[in-house]
C-alpha cells in the first residue's frame, strides 16, 4: 500500500507535459514576400532567444528568412493567433 500512495504521489507531483508555441515574422527576397506565423517549439525552446534558433533553419528549409520572433506563449493563446497566421499556422 505504501508502494502505491508513493507513485500516486510522484505522479502527481511530476509536471504536465507543457505546449509551447511562438509567432513570428519571415521574409523571402526577389520579389520580396512577407509572413506571419505561428509553429510549434518544443519546451526546451520556449523563450525568444531559444526559439529563433529552433525557427530559423525550419524557414530556411522552406526558402524563407526568420526576420523576428514576436513572442512566445502557450496553448491557451493558440487560437486566438490561427486567423492572423492563416496558411502559415502550425506551417513550420
Amino acid at each position: 500500500m505504501k508502494h502505491a500512495l508513493l507513485a500516486l504521489a510522484l505522479l502527481a507531483a511530476a509536471p504536465a507535459q507543457a505546449q509551447c508555441y511562438a509567432d513570428y515574422k519571415a521574409k523571402q527576397d526577389d520579389p520580396l514576400r512577407l509572413h506571419y506565423g505561428v509553429a510549434q517549439v518544443p519546451d526546451s525552446a520556449c523563450s525568444k532567444a531559444a526559439a529563433t534558433a529552433v525557427l530559423s533553419p525550419r524557414l530556411a528549409a522552406g526558402g524563407w528568412t526568420l526576420l523576428n520572433v514576436v513572442s512566445v506563449f502557450g496553448p491557451e493563446t493558440l487560437n486566438s493567433k490561427k486567423a492572423s497566421a492563416g496558411a502559415y499556422f502550425l506551417r513550420y
